[in-house]
């Protein structure tokens, strides 16, 4: 894996987590710019071949 790779999904890890930790907490604001980003991050990864896997919320 080059390091492209493992740092979009590493990226999309921790976002995944943010986005979990915002809902958790009821910050509807930060969910949403985390869907966003993690919505980015998909679409980047989709763009590169970058296959994520089981990892979306």
């Amino acid at each position: 894996m080059d390091a492209f790779t493992a740092g979009l999904l590493q990226r999309i890890r921790t976002t995944e987590s943010d986005l979990t930790r915002a809902r958790e907490t009821g910050d509807d604001f930060l969910a949403d710019v985390e869907q966003g980003e993690l919505d980015d991050l998909h679409r980047l990864a989709a763009e590169h071949g970058v296959e994520v896997g089981a990892t979306a919320v």
